[in-house]
């Protein structure tokens, strides 16, 4: 990105947006505002988080070392079990012993399994209600989506996590979203949905006109009031999103 100047009296000077930040100019094309002390704050804070990763490997080295004359682990377990076998021989034989391990070995697995079970409808209750009620409550969708949100969820919505309670974005190689706007935050969630859009190939399709056609330039379909999609947009949905489709009267063109 390179900075936006302005010229005045034979002199170049920075562009400041409403905020008072420089202004920079992507490889995109986008005009954003830099926060250099957000930045700088950001940097710092990253270089803690650093130190404390290198402090972390260094202790959990020095916690390995004690044991770096153990040169095949596997045979050091075994011999720890038999021991303990040993021990409760004197009260049990051995196979008594494999016996009750078996048997408390069940139950355990029981209940993990039921509190994964559990863990795993508290988790899709709650991607449900953050991821569905933030397409639902989109400003963005609202201003420049032209199809309906549920629909736009069908496409994108496997782009967004739950992760620590909050909203996570990824692109299509699997990398999180980062917010261009303030450099080193995560995108919040209508800044990684236009990010997801504007990259998506079908985009003409399902944003709303700009109303800037202009110029002799073609009109879309969007343009003339009609709901299309495409099919390859249309094959991209799951089966509920398109049913959505098809309920909401979109013509699927080629």
């Amino acid at each position: 990105m390179k900075l936006k100047t302005v010229e005045i009296n034979g002199k170049q000077y920075a562009e400041i947006d409403t905020a008072g930040l420089p202004v920079y100019v992507h490889d995109d094309g986008k005009e954003i505002g830099f926060d250099a002390p957000l930045a700088t704050k950001k940097i710092t804070e990253l270089n803690g988080e650093a130190k404390n990763h290198r402090l972390a490997k260094e202790a959990a080295e020095e916690k390995l070392a004690k044991f770096a004359a153990i040169e095949d682990p596997k045979k050091a377990i075994e011999a720890l079990e038999m021991l303990s076998k040993i021990d409760q021989k004197k009260l049990l034989d051995a196979g008594q012993v494999d016996q009750v391990k078996a048997e408390i070995t069940k139950n355990f697995q029981q209940q993990l399994d039921e509190e994964k079970q559990r863990s795993q409808m508290l988790e899709k209750q709650l991607y449900d209600s953050m991821i569905g009620g933030s397409f639902a409550g989109s400003k963005y969708i609202a201003d420049k989506i032209a199809i309906p949100a549920d629909l736009l969820q069908a496409r994108f919505g496997q782009a967004f996590k739950v992760e620590e309670g909050r909203i996570v974005a990824y692109d299509a190689s699997g990398n999180k979203i980062y917010s261009r706007a303030k450099p080193g935050e995560l995108a919040q969630f209508d800044e990684a949905l236009e990010f997801l859009v504007e990259n998506y190939p079908q985009k003409d399709y399902i944003l709303k006109a700009s109303g800037n056609n202009g110029g002799g330039s073609r009109p879309t379909q969007h343009d003339i009031g009609q709901k299309t999609m495409k099919r390859s947009a249309f094959d991209a949905l799951d089966v509920a999103g398109k049913q959505n489709a098809l309920k909401d009267g979109i013509t699927i063109v080629d």
